[in-house]
């Protein structure tokens, strides 16, 4: 198959909760692609401070969306998974932002038939000021191994073909995304670095204020994947180079 070929459904799941300052920046940029082969599907849990009203405003624009109370985080993004028909998912969830308008479209055209997508991310605080085009140490080539040292691309960031995904364990309260794309990438033979800037990340969330919980589940899950031993060496290594580059910083800026 060739690159002009290729041109799949891609199903872009939204979730949100009483946002109704950012998501109608989420929407647009998902509804603005030059890429028509998308289902939009957006899962919203009950807003009551006017995010409905804003999704409405984009009907015919948004293929499925629902209202309704949820168990959380990840029991949304499930009900968005069962719902989604497309031939691969991306979750872009409020706040966040596909990076451009051709973003999906060259996407595509990087790789017939991949089993997964990923690139690079931008972060942005509460402003939606730029926090400059600091990368997450992307990995250049991508196994389930690649997060061993923590999670090094965003989940808006990667595109995953949906027979390859299962529904999010909802065990996890913060951080099922890593154990979903580990799953995912486990099956995959085909992983694609696209070389590209592909996703605007608003900084924070909900395992930023509760990160102590977000960290005792990625120890959990990352002991399940690479054993006890090599996890804790693994950690080790990581909080070594957070010291380095405390002290570089720090003589950098005396």
């Amino acid at each position: 198959m060739s690159k002009q070929d290729f041109h799949p459904k891609l199903s872009i799941i939204t979730i949100v909760y009483n946002n109704v300052k950012d998501i109608e920046r989420t929407i647009r940029s998902v509804i603005q692609q030059t890429y028509n082969n998308i289902e939009y599907i957006v899962i919203d849990g009950g807003s009551i401070d006017g995010t409905v009203d804003v999704i409405k405003k984009y009907d015919q624009e948004v293929s499925k969306w629902i209202s309704e109370p949820d168990k959380g985080i990840y029991n949304a993004m499930n009900k968005g998974l069962a719902m989604a028909t497309g031939d691969y998912v991306l979750f872009m969830n409020s706040g966040d932002e596909i990076y451009n308008i051709n973003t999906v479209e060259n996407i595509f055209c990087t790789f017939p038939n991949a089993d997964i997508y990923y690139g690079e991310t931008e972060m942005y605080n509460e402003k939606w000021e730029s926090l400059g085009k600091r990368r997450h140490q992307v990995p250049e080539k991508f196994t389930w191994q690649s997060f061993k040292y923590g999670m090094n691309i965003s989940h808006q960031a990667i595109y995953i073909k949906k027979a390859l995904t299962e529904p999010y364990d909802e065990y996890y309260k913060l951080s099922a995304d890593i154990d979903w794309i580990i799953k995912a990438a486990q099956k995959a033979k085909v992983i694609v670095n696209t070389q590209q800037y592909v996703a605007k990340y608003l900084v924070g969330g909900m395992s930023k204020k509760h990160h102590l919980q977000s960290l005792k589940e990625r120890f959990e899950i990352f002991t399940e994947y690479y054993g006890f031993t090599a996890n804790l060496f693994n950690h080790g290594v990581i909080a070594v180079k957070l010291v380095w580059y405390y002290l570089k910083n720090r003589r950098t800026n005396d």
